[in-house]
């Protein structure tokens, strides 16, 4: 790519795919890196400070790769805008840690380099979550953890309703439980369906536990994945507040102790652990079995284009040293994510058995613009969630909410 094309590709996504992505308001301003002495690093993790176990493993890189490190965090939004307009003024960090949707967006626009340009080994990460960094056959990023959807349980309900949680296997057996709390006085399941990200997010185990396919909204199986929620509003099993619900107002109504499931992640589990009630966890089950493919959340690890070659090879160990198995874990620890790599996977598990269960939807899961759907995931996520507020809203039937989804999909 000539550096013409790459700055016009650049402001093209910026005026469009980044802002979209991000949903707020581009700034035009950067911190931008430095002239040469020390390295830059950003990050979308502003809730450590300088004293944390996170900046001081990435002070022990650059140790460990001779040079500086100066890191600076940000919130999630205004880091990916940030990134692309740095990429613009050709002032981008030497180590870009972003959420795995927008390495689509900044691969697109030609300011990322690939894990084969800086030898970078990625052959130990799990294929499933390899892919949300990869884009026509290149992977622009590695994955430093991962966290994804499962079910949290009520111990007590379930008992006191006669389900075992063992036997909640496939949506059969899940609705069959609800109907078994509900004749118990209790509540059923509580999850987000808010129309905004979070909403697509919250869905798509469901989305892709039917078999669907996001090429095709208006599919028989996604049909039947919307028709299973609109459904247990209809029966009474979930409240018609999962219409607003984000996923921190569902996991407060599930923490009132009413609800004998909810839909949340992996970044719960401290506050689980507050809970009044004794709690546990399965994997979301698929329509007929097995755990269903959730979305994945988690960051990459990537070097940005840099005009000056030179520093790539500092940066190349920073990045080698930040994702090394034994950094992954105490790094995953802290970010409450599971690793990339089966092997610390298995560790985690051993050292902490609660998160057996978060390892297994890991490994089921798979990103959101993976299928090489890329930067076109924003445009088919936005008519999926307002496909779901008109079908959970009762505006339109399951099967003409997603045939308009389908429709605005085809037409962005």
């Amino acid at each position: 790519m000539t550096g013409l094309s790459r700055r016009r590709r650049l402001a093209a996504v910026a005026v469009t795919a980044l802002c979209a992505l991000a949903g707020a308001g581009c700034s035009s301003t950067t911190d931008g890196p430095s002239d040469g002495g020390a390295y830059l690093v950003w990050d979308p993790y502003p809730q450590f400070a300088d004293d944390s176990e996170w900046v001081a493993l990435l002070k022990k890189c650059g140790t460990s790769a001779g040079v500086t490190v100066e890191r600076t965090g940000y919130d999630t939004t205004d880091l990916t805008n940030k990134a692309l307009l740095a990429a613009q003024q050709g002032n981008s960090p030497d180590v870009l840690i972003v959420d795995n949707p927008v390495i689509s967006t900044l691969a697109e626009a030609g300011a990322l380099t690939t894990t084969e340009e800086n030898k970078l080994d990625v052959s130990s990460m799990e294929a499933n979550l390899l892919g949300a960094g990869q884009r026509d056959g290149r992977t622009y990023g590695v994955p430093i953890g991962a966290n994804t959807l499962a079910l949290y349980y009520n111990k007590d309900l379930l008992t006191a309703a006669g389900v075992d949680p063992a036997s909640v296997k496939d949506w059969t057996s899940l609705t069959a439980a609800l109907t078994k709390v509900k004749a118990k006085g209790k509540k059923g399941i509580t999850f987000s369906a808010i129309g905004t990200e979070e909403g697509s997010f919250q869905f798509l185990p469901w989305f892709w536990g039917s078999g669907a396919q996001l090429t095709a909204l208006d599919s028989p199986q996604a049909v039947s994945a919307l028709t299973l929620w609109t459904d247990w509003l209809k029966q009474g099993h979930s409240p018609n507040s999962v219409i607003n619900n984000t996923q921190t107002t569902s996991w407060q109504e599930f923490a009132t102790g009413d609800y004998a499931f909810a839909e949340n992640g992996t970044w719960q589990l401290a506050n689980a652990e507050k809970l009044g009630f004794a709690y546990g966890t399965i994997a979301i089950p698929a329509s007929a079995g097995g755990p269903a493919p959730a979305p994945t959340g988690g960051e990459f690890v990537s070097i940005p284009v840099q005009n000056k070659t030179d520093r790539y090879a500092a940066s190349q160990k920073l990045v080698a040293c930040l994702t090394s198995a034994d950094n992954l874990l105490t790094t995953d620890t802290t970010l409450s994510y599971v690793a990339p790599v089966a092997a610390v996977q298995e560790r985690q598990a051993a050292a902490d058995p609660k998160l057996k269960v978060w390892v297994e939807a890991v490994r089921a899961a798979k990103g959101r613009t993976g299928d090489n759907l890329g930067t076109k995931y924003p445009k088919i996520s936005e008519p999926l969630w307002t496909a779901v507020q008109a079908a959970l809203s009762g505006a339109k039937s399951p099967r003409e909410a997603l045939t308009a989804a389908q429709a605005a999909a085809t037409a962005r």
